[in-house]
């Protein structure tokens, strides 16, 4: 629910320099924005949070390089959250935050503060490993493993220790490639190479080996811009699915896939979250002036 202050704003656009309602005919160039004086607009906050984020910023080169700045944002139980933003705006940066992808970066800083389930993911006891099975990634680029397909379903679990024996980790394959909508495909050929599969149904793999390890929320990062129309329909469908079960936060340069796969969109520019809200009102009504320039293409 909006707020009061939020509301009001719902009247108008906001000038994209200052925050202040903006004034017809005086839009001001993306490249011209102050952005010391950007607060983000829309209701950050969600009910039911599955992860917080609060003033998170990123750093490379030890600090000489700002890639994402105070950035605040709740990611929501069993919701799709679509982030969109014009190349380097920091949206990927981000959500490689939420899993502490980018600790394997050197010279990369991440100040503020995350949680998943009220438990900050930088406390200096946690361990990445099963973090990141709680909160996989499946990336731009299909990467199945240099193993069989049914080794590459089963591996994760097995070093998780969620599997006992053969008939436990039968069974999880199978279920986690018909969740991925993929065993009708492979059940009769689990012992050849992942990579002998096409790439809609390489990237469904990665799918299938993120879901086996029982996470609690999906980060994807572009994963249907290698793929022709049909393949990414048929991941835009498994999505919707995944969300009766998992949190997913989805970054993607398609607006047409951010409408149709998502119920919140984040807009990121220069670093910054612009601002953030329900997807339909973000594609119909944006708030802030830099929203409604950039979905009406006048950049990106």
């Amino acid at each position: 629910m909006q707020t009061e202050k939020n509301a009001s704003v719902s009247r108008t656009s906001v000038d994209a320099a200052s925050g202040n309602p903006a004034v017809a005919g005086k839009h001001r160039k993306p490249h011209l924005v102050d952005r010391e004086n950007r607060a983000t607009v829309g209701e950050i906050n969600v009910p039911n949070p599955k992860m917080q984020c609060r003033d998170v910023s990123v750093f490379y080169d030890y600090g000489e390089k700002e890639a994402i700045r105070k950035v605040s944002l709740d990611i929501g139980q069993n919701e799709v959250i679509a982030m969109i933003g014009p190349s380097g705006c920091g949206k990927s940066t981000f959500i490689r935050c939420l899993n502490r992808m980018n600790d394997t970066i050197d010279g990369c800083v991440v100040k503020g503060r995350i949680t998943l389930d009220e438990i900050n993911i930088y406390d200096k006891s946690i361990d990445v490993v099963p973090l990141r099975a709680q909160v996989g990634m499946v990336f731009q680029k299909p990467n199945p493993f240099p193993k069989s397909i049914y080794d590459n379903i089963a591996y994760g679990p097995k070093i998780h220790g969620l599997v006992q024996n053969k008939s436990e980790t039968d069974d999880l394959v199978e279920s986690s490639l018909k969740r991925a909508g993929l065993w009708n495909e492979v059940k009769d050929r689990l012992d050849q190479p992942g990579t002998s599969l096409s790439g809609g149904q390489q990237q469904r793999l990665c799918i299938a080996r993120t879901i086996a390890v029982d996470p609690e929320v999906i980060l994807m990062d572009e994963p249907c811009s290698a793929l022709d129309p049909i393949a990414t329909a048929i991941i835009e469908d498994l999505i919707d699915e995944l969300r009766q079960e998992y949190s997913i936060a989805i970054v993607t340069h398609s607006m047409q896939q951010a409408s149709r796969v998502s119920q919140r969109t984040a807009f990121f520019h220069l670093g910054d979250l612009i601002e953030v809200g329900p997807t339909e009102q973000i594609f119909l009504n944006p708030l802030h002036q830099l929203t409604h320039d950039y979905i009406t293409g006048r950049f990106g």
